[in-house]
């Protein structure tokens, strides 16, 4: 049942932070982010956040830096929009799953191109 629980709230939150990201932050160190997975603990204390952030390495450091100073910001905001007791500590970090499907692609193109 905790299992259930713990998904859905995922879900909303994961929902609610990725229109916060969109309309709500100013930070012009923040480029284009996506939130793309939100894994939740089962007792709702820390919330894993996954983004995909569009740019080089330096864009991503600088969205990342950003969002770490919004944090308190974004946990009010979530607070105020999800009725929960304890909202749960945010941890941001890179999916790096789009990356590694795309070079998987790529590989496979090659070989492709390889046996024509």
């Amino acid at each position: 049942m905790a299992k259930i629980r713990t998904g859905r709230v995922g879900e909303q939150i994961k929902k609610e932070l990725s229109q916060l990201i969109q309309t709500e932050i100013k930070d012009p160190r923040i480029g284009f982010i996506t939130v793309t997975g939100v894994d939740v603990t089962n007792d709702l204390s820390q919330a894993k956040v996954y983004l995909s952030v569009l740019g080089d390495e330096e864009q991503k450091a600088a969205s990342l830096k950003g969002l770490e100073k919004a944090t308190g910001f974004l946990r009010s905001e979530l607070g105020k929009r999800i009725r929960l007791r304890h909202v749960p500590e945010l941890i941001f970090k890179f999916d790096e799953s789009i990356a590694y499907g795309s070079r998987i692609e790529k590989l496979l193109n090659e070989i492709g191109e390889r046996e024509e």
